[in-house]
């Protein structure tokens, strides 16, 4: 690879003004070293944390495109409260994509280097919204013969973060799990997962429709928090899974406390009263904010509960990497099975930068999956 190859790549900027960039860049490539591959990346997932760091809380009801460097750009305005939170980034430049598949197209010099030369692989690390991407092999996964881009696109975040939740069950002493936002694509996989291990898995939604379609996919206990019966309907499928372990895609609101509550009265069925409550430990772990609203916790579930934060990349320090390696090698073995991720819509980076196509793809739901696809214009 010529030392003048370049790459058009997605870059975000929290200004000093309040907005938020998102502009196209021509950067250059390099060579690589010997333990160094360049991935012409022919897709990568976008996922929340994605949005994170692309929009850094914008309001994107009023982007609009601006003109950089003779190519279209979005600008968003930040609240006040958004603008504090990320004022440590302002004037830095960020790259975007945590994750990403492509064909390796030039390699350095060592051995293992070599041996990825022509092969489709899945990469994590960030700046996958790119047409060329550089990355240590120790960052690669390489996928089965015959698996594609569009099959390895998403093939960390959502299957490592669901097989995780498992392994982080397993450490902790738990049986089974309560899953809030389960009709996203992260739900869908864990459900596949918990199916195929034996796990026992009470899937909460907020609509019908969802609830229908993981019940279509083989979700025995699927509650949906709008019903009239929701917390009758929660303690019942808690205590026919005996599961004590949680995990909350929202963040804020009641619901943390209805799944803490749910499980204390589950663990308390046909037990005396005890004014401590259950001696058992209940545990919610929240790794996502899709609900912005403070939590409430009205502590009615006696002294044995805990809530905390989760984030994979700490998860998987925790669990160590021998456990992270084996985690990763099944992913890859079920890449189009258990951790299949299903994209609603391909788009090119120009698209990235699309005010309407923002609005789609960067609105906080449970829905569809975008996939970014560098060589579509």
């Amino acid at each position: 690879m010529p030392d003048s190859a370049r790459s058009l790549a997605v870059r975000t900027l929290v200004t000093a003004e309040g907005t938020v960039e998102v502009s196209l860049q021509d950067v250059p490539v390099g060579e690589p070293g010997p333990d160094e591959v360049v991935v012409r990346v022919e897709g990568a997932a976008i996922n929340p944390s994605d949005l994170g760091v692309l929009f850094a809380g914008a309001d994107l009801q009023r982007a609009e495109t601006v003109q950089r460097d003779g190519r279209p750009a979005l600008v968003a305005p930040l609240s006040e409260g958004a603008a504090r939170a990320v004022a440590g980034r302002a004037g830095q430049p960020l790259t975007a994509g945590n994750e990403g598949a492509g064909t390796v197209i030039a390699a350095g010099s060592s051995e293992a280097a070599q041996a990825l030369m022509g092969k489709v692989v899945g990469m994590v690390g960030g700046a996958m919204y790119t047409e060329l991407r550089r990355i240590d092999l120790r960052a690669c996964q390489p996928f089965p013969e015959g698996t594609s881009a569009a099959d390895g696109a998403g093939w960390f975040i959502n299957p490592m973060t669901a097989s995780a939740m498992l392994a982080t069950m397993r450490a902790e002493g738990h049986s089974a799990i309560v899953h809030t936002a389960a009709g996203s694509s992260l739900g869908h996989m864990l459900l596949r997962l918990c199916l195929a291990d034996g796990v026992g898995l009470v899937n909460v939604v907020r609509r019908a429709e969802p609830a229908a379609e993981l019940r279509e996919a083989g979700a025995t206990h699927v509650c949906d928090s709008s019903s009239r019966r929701f917390s009758e309907e929660l303690t019942d499928a808690v205590a026919a899974t005996g599961a004590t372990l949680g995990f909350d895609a929202l963040g804020g609101g009641e619901l943390i406390d209805q799944i803490l509550d749910a499980m204390e009265r589950a663990q308390m069925r046909g037990r005396p009263f005890d004014r401590y409550g259950s001696t058992t430990h209940k545990q919610v772990y929240v790794y996502g904010g899709l609900e912005r609203s403070p939590t409430t916790l009205r502590r009615t579930y006696g002294m044995s509960w805990g809530v905390g934060g989760w984030l994979l990349y700490r998860s998987l320090q925790r669990l160590g990497g021998e456990a992270a390696a084996e985690m990763q090698a099944r992913v890859a073995a079920e890449l189009t099975t258990t951790f299949a991720t299903s994209f609603t819509d391909s788009i090119g980076l120009s698209a990235v930068v699309d005010p309407d196509v923002v609005r789609t793809y960067g609105a906080a739901s449970t829905g569809g999956k975008h996939l970014v696809d560098p060589r579509l214009s």
